[in-house]
């Protein structure tokens, strides 16, 4: 704790605005009457909202797209899933300090300061409170401190709607009094219609998927997201980030040191020298074995804009066809044929050793001329809001609405600039209705069961859109499953790369990248000669990378197929139970008025 501590105060002294915090009263005494009445002392205290509150992920959480051999119980879901005995998210002590400072503001005697700091603090309790509503669904709403010994500690939850409507009031006093000077470290107006975007578009389609039994219900949220979107869109300075390169402009937006400010909203400030790093680049390169998925690699339209999955054979097509022509962010999200390292001359395959689909991410990776061969700790920014979101948030809302329609111009507004980014055609209404992609966007194997209505094309574009453009950026891909009750896309083939396999032959050798040269050899252990001890003898081959099959790699059927690094985890998504998280055992006993959420096992007798 006393480690914590101090590593909290270096990054304190580092931030912006809060130079010299070493030097004033400590948090253990922020309650006295001399505190709470000057800008820097509210800035002071308001600098730990964003500790406690932005921790991430903001590069590589695990979800049905993007995982390594090693599934975390959240995903494998069935009994790897309990109830804890305390934390799960359900803490509460950054609420209550939002709240002492809400009710000490008064002690300031500059009005434009005390209303400054009262939309930061609103903003945070508006933020605070989304975790909590997204994780849990109803919980009790706390506008206050509370003593240690107040009843209103012992309470039941309040409903999801009470808590949302104080979340709306909070989250538009803060977009109405918060600076408009864009700040890629600190909440501004823009921030908060971001947040806002966000979290009314969750709910909407919470709400629509989840079966509220009033369409309005649903359509209210929707609005709400659409129109703080389209606000955010035609007056903030934020832009889809474009320098006409489509090859490289997506990817050079994660690899920079500093966050970039066209497009990032806010970003999450490391620094290597007081110990704050990440290890965004070693994911994409170190033994950790993080992958995506070939149903990631699949949706991926062809670069003339039409589906990949739409051409005769595509499910066994091998890596150097499957790539070839492709929407140009999948050469900027994972290793394509020709790959070479921002800086760096060496043309690279995908390495089996650090990918447990053949699939290898290269998105947030840094140049070679910032890192070099070290693949460790970095201290690049990490974006937590971007434009791009805001402006696919608003796309879906007014596809999801049924009070209204949407159009062609809603389209060109949001999803146009960041397909023309990467160089892609736009997305057309009238195509995408008449023509959903039913085989494979549409699908239970690979896609969406959930979706209908005359819109349904659009949305499963949108959502096409949405998984590739936020593609291994923090939860955006376990939340967009929960709020679209589409858990059991988890129990879908988490495969990688299709191998034709050796057949008859004891051995396959396969070109990555169509140099002429073999990059890598598969060979059937079954077939090979073995020496005096019975030991397999591999057949010769001058690829660098030599695999056997069965044990060394496994595939589908055995010696052809995909690579199915998972087969032997069984997955499990419980629709009565899981699209919520439990509330811990002692937080029941605790509070005897908690009741916990439907399908979990708390054990605690009433």
């Amino acid at each position: 704790m006393k480690t914590r501590l101090f590593l909290f105060l270096l990054l304190l002294a580092a931030l912006p605005g809060c130079e010299g915090f070493l030097d004033t009263t400590p948090k253990d005494r922020l309650s006295a009457d001399e505190f709470f009445r000057t800008a820097t002392q509210l800035e002071e205290y308001s600098c730990t909202f964003y500790e406690d509150l932005f921790t991430g992920p903001f590069y590589d959480a695990e979800n049905d797209i993007c995982f390594r051999t090693t599934l975390s119980p959240l995903v494998q879901g069935g009994n790897m899933r309990s109830v804890p005995s305390s934390g799960g998210g359900w803490t509460w002590t950054t609420l209550r300090e939002i709240n002492i400072m809400l009710d000490r503001l008064d002690r300031c005697e500059d009005a434009d300061v005390r209303t400054r700091y009262e939309a930061l603090a609103r903003f945070f309790r508006a933020y605070f409170y989304w975790l909590k509503v997204r994780d849990f669904g109803d919980v009790p709403w706390y506008d206050t401190e509370l003593s240690y010994d107040s009843t209103d500690l012992y309470r039941p939850r309040d409903s999801r709607e009470t808590v949302m409507q104080h979340m709306l009031a909070d989250i538009d006093f803060a977009i109405e009094n918060l600076p408009s000077e864009p700040s890629l470290y600190r909440i501004t107006r823009w921030t908060a219609l971001a947040q806002k975007s966000r979290f009314c578009l969750f709910e909407g389609t919470w709400r629509k998927y989840h079966g509220s039994e009033d369409p309005a219900d649903a359509d209210r949220y929707l609005a709400l997201a659409a129109e703080a979107s389209r606000r955010f869109i035609e007056e903030s300075p934020y832009r889809i980030y474009s320098t006409g390169h489509p090859e490289s402009d997506y990817l050079m937006l994660f690899a920079t040191q500093t966050a970039n400010r066209e497009e990032v909203i806010l970003a999450r400030n490391y620094n290597i020298a007081f110990f704050l790093s990440h290890e965004a680049t070693y994911t994409t390169f170190g033994p950790n074995q993080k992958a995506v998925s070939k149903k990631f690699v699949d949706a991926f339209l062809m670069a003339d804009g039409s589906r990949y999955t739409d051409r005769p054979g595509w499910q066994t097509e091998e890596y150097f066809e499957q790539t070839k022509d492709r929407d140009p962010r999948l050469a900027q999200i994972i290793r394509l044929p020709g790959y070479k390292r921002i800086g760096d001359h060496q043309v690279r395959i995908p390495d089996f050793t650090n990918t447990c689909t053949g699939y290898q991410i290269v998105k947030f990776a840094q140049s070679y001329d910032v890192l070099g061969d070290n693949w460790g700790p970095t201290d690049a920014d990490l974006p937590i809001f971007r434009a791009a979101e805001v402006y696919l948030n608003y796309a879906e809302a007014m596809a999801e609405r049924t009070d209204v329609a949407i159009t062609q111009d809603d389209l060109d507004l949001s999803v146009t600039p960041i397909r023309a980014r990467a160089g892609m055609p736009p997305l057309l209404l009238a195509d995408a209705n008449a023509h959903p992609d039913d085989a494979y966007m549409g699908s239970e194997t690979w896609g969406y069961r959930n979706v209908t209505g005359p819109n349904r094309g659009v949305i499963l574009e949108i959502r096409r859109e949405r998984m590739i453009e936020l593609a291994v950026e923090g939860d955006f891909r376990w939340y967009d499953l929960m709020r679209w009750k589409e858990g059991k896309c988890l129990e879908q083939p988490m495969h990688g790369m299709f191998f034709k396999g050796p057949g008859d032959s004891v051995q396959e050798e396969y070109d990555f990248d169509g140099n002429g040269t073999m990059d890598i050899s598969l060979y059937n252990p079954t077939r090979c000669a073995r020496d005096g001890q019975g030991k397999v003898i591999p057949p010769e081959t001058t690829a660098p990378y030599q695999f056997s099959l069965s044990t060394e790699m496994q595939l589908t059927k055995v010696t052809s197929g995909n690579v199915d690094p998972v087969r032997l985890i069984t997955r499990s998504f419980d629709e009565n139970r899981d699209y919520l998280f439990p509330i811990p055992t002692s937080d029941l006993a605790l509070n005897r008025s908690l009741v916990q959420n439907p399908g979990w096992t708390d054990g605690i007798s009433k």
